[in-house]
């Protein structure tokens, strides 16, 4: 859910704004799936409205939420030739107009009211992705986006350490904190395309292979295998088809093989056929659910098929995939995954020899950590340390921080509440986070840590997380043992069917011990119980 603002100017002076990236992510421990989007509210009471909003790349997490909230805006969109396909096709779904994309290409430099962004190319696990140089003033930025050094990125050109020579020094970088605590250097590309050929060859039978879809380095390397290795290629999801249909349109996958229409997979032998599919993460919508029950209209996967997870589990998606996995396994499906098989995927973003390689290069007075979580910026804050990098600042979603002459300073913080928004349309959801069925009268924020238990019903692991400051008061432990009451005779399988199944029981709960009802959000979070061993 990236979204940066930059301004430049006294505050109320007439200041410039521009807004970098609009993600989004998929929120499935809710009912339908909804999405997350960065809450404009903060940006509405500081009266901040940016003069462009600036893409670095194609992935979800950065272009995700522009159709919901780039109507708000009406300003140009600049971004890279793959990134504003994608977004002119989400534009064209929500029948948003689309003369608002421009694209830049990689390298090229613009001019937005007091700044000039310069597009500097980086590899990732998505195509043209970019760092911005942001000059304004006598100030230089370099914003990172997502990025590592792959010296075989199979698609697009490797890292050019003199472009970025050529910059330094810069006053501050904006970095990537995802890997900062990993030593060392992160897979390539390269080598992950080696390793699935490899894999890909000693399958017997039908071969099923999940990555995202954003990957197209990976998905040429799927392809290729599969063509070395005698197999034909069928694409499975939405996104994946997307994807693919926007990259070959731009002529990266000119040497992708021959597509099969999954309808004619059942009239191949099974060792003649790979599927590249969506779905490792557990997506309930996603074709490797479908197939994991067995309810795909045109395939079907039992002993002797292989499924290849060639993708990292996203954090707090841990219970949807071993459920998904559990449904392969009684299949009789050989699962190969990121535990087995470490060599089937790579990272997308730097570890700590890459840290310290890219910062020799562009030499930053400054870093603000940014991406992933605390422990993993502040990791990166202690490597930036270690290299004679001023890093006073651990940011939080919300916080207004300057950048002056005398360094860093964080100016105020802005809490960033949940925004969820329809896949289908913008609006609160019903019920629970919504303003559905009358005024609200204050807010309650409710965090629930749950496992399953051996009875079939769930429970909580650790303490109640319960913000009720701003709605009327409660009795905690009254409330608490209820819950867990609850909680222990609901027999559902999902954290979506968990959800549902709560959601009226607590409106009832607190309309009878409240004598207003408050706007109430719930985050429900799956997690493993502590074995015998930890207690």
């Amino acid at each position: 859910m990236n979204l940066s603002l930059y301004g430049f100017g006294e505050r109320g002076d007439e200041e410039s704004w521009i807004a970098v990236d609009c993600g989004m992510m998929i929120r499935q421990d809710l009912p339908d799936s909804p999405l997350q989007v960065p809450n404009l509210d903060t940006l509405a009471t500081l009266e901040i409205t940016p003069r462009a909003l600036i893409i670095t790349h194609g992935h979800e997490d950065h272009i995700g939420a522009a159709a919901w909230l780039w109507p708000r805006w009406g300003c140009p969109i600049h971004a890279t030739p793959l990134a504003a396909g994608l977004l002119r096709a989400k534009f064209a779904e929500r029948g948003l107009a689309t003369e608002a994309i421009r694209v830049i290409e990689p390298g090229e430099a613009l001019e937005v009211g007091p700044f000039i962004l310069r597009y500097l190319p980086l590899t990732h696990s998505i195509p043209e992705s970019c760092a911005l140089l942001v000059a304004a003033g006598d100030h230089r930025v370099l914003h990172t986006g997502d990025w590592k050094l792959d010296p075989e990125p199979l698609i697009g050109p490797p890292i050019s350490a003199a472009t970025f020579r050529a910059i330094a020094p810069v006053d501050l970088v904006v970095g990537d904190s995802t890997n900062a605590p990993l030593p060392g250097h992160s897979r390539s590309e390269g080598e992950v395309a080696q390793a699935l050929e490899h894999t890909i060859a000693r399958c017997e039978g039908r071969v099923v292979v999940s990555c995202f879809a954003s990957n197209l380095a990976r998905v040429l390397a799927i392809g290729s295998a599969a063509e070395r290795c005698g197999r034909r290629v069928s694409l499975m999801g939405r996104s994946m088809e997307r994807m693919v249909g926007v990259a070959r349109g731009l002529g990266y996958l000119d040497d992708f093989p021959p597509l099969v229409p999954t309808s004619d997979l059942g009239y191949l032998p099974p060792e003649e056929v790979l599927v590249i599919a969506t779905g490792s993460q557990g997506e309930p919508r996603a074709a490797l659910h479908r197939l994991a029950r067995g309810r795909h209209p045109a395939f079907e996967l039992g002993s002797g098929d292989s499924v290849i997870f060639s993708a990292k589990a996203i954090p707090g998606n841990e219970l949807l995939i071993e459920r998904l996995k559990a449904g392969l396994r009684q299949l009789g499906v050989t699962l190969l995954d990121e535990f087995s098989h470490p060599e089937l995927h790579a990272s997308g973003h730097p570890a700590q020899e890459e840290l310290r390689t890219f910062y020799g290069w562009i030499r930053p007075r400054h870093l603000l950590p940014v991406h992933g979580e605390p422990r993993h910026q502040q990791a990166h804050r202690e490597l930036a340390e270690s290299l004679g990098i001023q890093a006073p600042l651990v940011p939080l979603n919300g916080d207004l921080i300057r950048l002056d002459a005398e360094g860093l300073s964080r100016v105020s913080r802005h809490p960033q509440p949940p925004c969820i928004v329809s896949q289908d349309a913008v609006g609160p959801m019903p019920g629970l986070g919504g303003a559905a069925g009358g005024a609200r009268h204050g807010s309650l924020y409710l965090a629930l840590s749950v496992t399953v238990t051996e009875a079939g019903g769930w429970t909580r692991i650790g303490r109640l997380m319960l913000d009720a400051s701003q709605a009327s008061p409660i009795d905690e432990d009254a409330f608490s043992d209820w819950l867990d009451d609850v909680l222990e005779h609901l027999r559902v399988d999902t954290l979506a069917e968990l959800r549902l199944a709560l959601q009226p029981k607590l409106l009832a709960w607190f309309a009878d011990h409240l004598r207003r009802l408050p706007e109430i959000h719930l985050q429900i979070l799956a997690v493993e119980a502590p074995s015998h061993s930890d207690l």
